[in-house]
Order: C-alpha cells, then structure tokens, then sequence
C-alpha cells in the first residue's frame, strides 16, 4: 500500500530537506522511490538514514512539492535525522538495500524506531483531493496541462463542499501554481 508522507532527510552538512512522497508502507520495512535528481535521493545515497512523517495538514505537501521550504523540527531519537514538529507520527529508517540505476531508484529501509505525537484523524474528501492535485502539480511539464486544467476543476468542487481553512488555503496555492504553468507552456508554444 503507498501511504502519502513527508520524508525528511539531511545532507552531509545537515541541512534538512522535506519532501511529500508516496512510500510503500510496512510495519518493519518502508520502501522509497525518489527520482534521482531530487534531493531525498542524494541524502540517501550519502547519509543512508530518513525519516518518514505522517501528517494531516494538507499544507505541508503543497509547500513541500512547490518549493523547499524548512519547517519546523526536532531531531529524530535513533537515525540521524529530523522529525516534523507537525507529524501526527513518524518511522525512522535505515537504508537496507538500494537500488540507484533507474530514473526512480528504489530504497528498502528497516524501520529502526517508531514514534508518535497525536492521533491521525484522517482525511476527509477535500484532503484528499489536495493531495491528488499536488502530485497533478508536480507533473505539469509531463502529463497534458489540459487534463490537469480538468482534474483541477473536478478537484475544485471537492474542496468547495468538503474543505475547511486549511485546505481552501492549500488549494487556492495549488490553483495559482497551476495556471503559472498553463501559461508558460501556453507562451513556449507561440
């Protein structure tokens, strides 16, 4: 099953990088697949070690996949790491085997500590249909901008009869992104 998550890394200086992704959930063993060129692929290469948050503020994948934001954190009990000041719970890792040759490696993790903050309420429809629209954004310049135009209209009744502040926020954030990218791509086809 892939559970939406922030995975938190550090480079060799310790500088923390966020980053929302998809990973392949199990109670001793977390799978991650970032693409090469990202950050979280280099930190894993290098240091080995992340941990993977699970949050319920829509807010955070938005920011995470639109820019490099640095949020709030506290250090992480057994990897060499950070946890999510806002993560409802977490799973260290530790990096077992790699796999680094495709355009999307593949990293299978031992988890090394469990912890836990709150209770994770879950998602409603609204949240939900943020978290589809980001991953939509974050693939502007793959799929054709105009089915991601229609899936944010879709999207956007969703968030209009099931969202409270917090999505609307992170919708609207969404939407503005959006439409930057329709008409850069609109303006390179001319």
């Amino acid at each position: 099953m892939i559970v939406e998550s922030l995975v938190t890394t550090l480079d060799l200086e310790g500088k923390p990088n966020f980053a929302p992704m998809g990973v392949l959930w199990g109670d001793d063993e977390i799978v991650l697949k970032p693409y090469r060129e990202t950050a979280t692929f280099r930190n894993l290469c290098a240091a080995g070690e992340a941990v993977v948050n699970l949050v319920d503020d829509v807010r955070f994948f938005v920011e995470g996949a639109l820019s490099s934001p640095v949020f709030p954190a506290m250090p992480a009990t057994v990897v060499r790491g950070v946890v999510l000041e806002a993560a409802c719970s977490w799973r260290e890792l530790r990096v077992r085997e790699s796999q680094t040759q495709e355009a999307r490696a593949r990293f299978t993790c031992d988890v090394v500590h469990r912890g836990f903050q709150r209770e994770f309420v879950g998602y409603n429809r609204a949240r939900a249909a943020v978290i589809e629209a980001t991953i939509l954004a974050t693939r502007t310049r793959i799929l054709p901008i105009e089915e991601i135009l229609a899936d944010y209209r879709r999207l956007q009744v969703v968030v209009d009869k099931t969202a409270g502040p917090a999505e609307r926020e992170a919708m609207a954030r969404l939407n503005a992104f959006v439409q930057q990218e329709a008409e850069a791509l609109r303006g390179e086809r001319q």
